[in-house]
């Protein structure tokens, strides 16, 4: 099969202008590949880059999650609130740690928890921790969630993972809550080349937790002092070519805003349902429309030439693995419509113009059968 001739995504805009090559030379002729310098000095920048005291550096965005609910103490039998239509990564945290997942609706602009969904189930109680998404790159209305879970008692965790460098009120993604989450997946905003994942905070005490679950639970070499412990660490590599990168975030971030406004402007008399207005708080890291007619639609592109994605089709409270649960699946109408009509449109560096008026003009065709060339 012939490759798209627009792609999803692009490695080469993925550099974000960066020798890829000089870094991974530089870190692996200096002899330290795990837990060296490059990881040092990269936690230092991002906790900086963030507003936040303290970053560990791990494997993945998932442990990142799961890490963070085992500092936090979260266990069998406790619940964790979270949204259903990220795609099963803090489902799957939460089962790591024994905990069980308790859902809330979205916001049906955003798709984002609802503020009030949450107070809901904060006010009956029972919640260990929240898990909040910003998804697609939109921030949740973290303002009122984060104050909810303060009010509650509550610790929350924010999944940050697909919302590098948003901020709302100059405040960043990630300097909100209890404890927040990245992964730098290749196709983030801030990607590796390989997997990675970091756990940032403001809490000295959880961030020294966080240190030691990442290593077995070690206070000292072959010292295992905390149970729940894992291995799970950046390596240098994959620090090396982050801390290169991350200079370059900011302005690959107005990029994909750049992109998201032009997507806006071309499709907003079609009968699509679009993201909201690109601001600080929203960094493109998907674009994503909503219609009744995805499946279609998306044959439409393909058969054109044009990648496109969803994220994500099944809600975690519909998943395969969840069949056997005694549980009564929660009714969640906004969660599941969502699923059922979202469609990713490419929205990376390195899409050239031409590609993006291919795009714009294949979405076109498909609902009026014209071009607005």
């Amino acid at each position: 099969m012939n490759p798209p001739e627009v792609p999803f995504f692009s490695a080469a805009g993925a550099a974000l202008g960066v020798d890829l090559g000089a870094c991974l030379q530089a870190a692996a002729g200096s002899g330290r590949y795990i837990l060296g310098p490059q990881v040092q000095a990269f936690e230092a920048a991002f906790a900086r880059y963030l507003g936040v005291a303290h970053a560990v550096g791990v494997g993945n965005g998932t442990d990142a999650l799961t890490l963070s609910l085992r500092a936090l103490g979260v266990g069998p039998g406790q619940r964790v609130l979270t949204a259903a239509n990220a795609g099963c990564y803090a489902s799957a945290a939460i089962a790591q740690v024994g905990a069980r997942a308790l859902y809330a609706e979205i916001d049906p602009q955003d798709m984002n928890l609802a503020p009030d969904a949450v107070q809901q189930a904060l006010q009956e109680g029972g919640v260990a921790a929240v898990i909040l998404t910003h998804l697609y790159g939109q921030m949740a209305d973290v303002p009122r969630i984060a104050a909810a879970c303060r009010a509650a008692g509550v610790p929350l965790v924010e999944d940050c993972a697909q919302a590098h460098g948003a901020a709302r009120g100059g405040r960043k993604a990630g300097a909100w809550g209890t404890l927040a989450c990245f992964s730098f997946y290749p196709t983030k905003n801030l990607g590796a080349l390989g997997d990675g994942g970091l756990v940032a905070t403001s809490d000295a005490a959880l961030a020294e937790r966080v240190r030691m679950l990442r290593q077995y639970g070690w206070a000292g070499k072959y010292e295992v002092a905390l149970a729940g412990g894992i291995n799970s660490r950046l390596d240098e590599l994959q620090a090396a070519v982050l801390l290169a990168k991350l200079p370059h975030l900011d302005a690959a971030n107005d990029a994909r805003r750049a992109m998201a406004a032009r997507y806006r402007a071309a499709l907003a008399d079609l009968p699509l349902r679009l993201p909201p207005p690109a601001g600080q708080d929203y960094v493109a890291h998907l674009y994503v429309v909503r219609t009744p007619r995805r499946d279609a639609l998306r044959a439409h592109l393909a058969a054109h030439g044009v990648a496109s994605d969803v994220h994500y089709p099944l809600p975690d409270h519909r998943q395969p693995v969840r069949a056997n649960d005694t549980d009564e699946a929660p009714s969640l109408p906004v969660t599941e419509a969502a699923c059922a009509q979202v469609l990713s449109l490419p929205c990376c560096p390195g899409l050239t113009p031409a590609q993006m008026d291919r795009v714009i003009e294949t979405v076109r065709v498909f609902f009026d059968g014209k071009s607005p060339c």
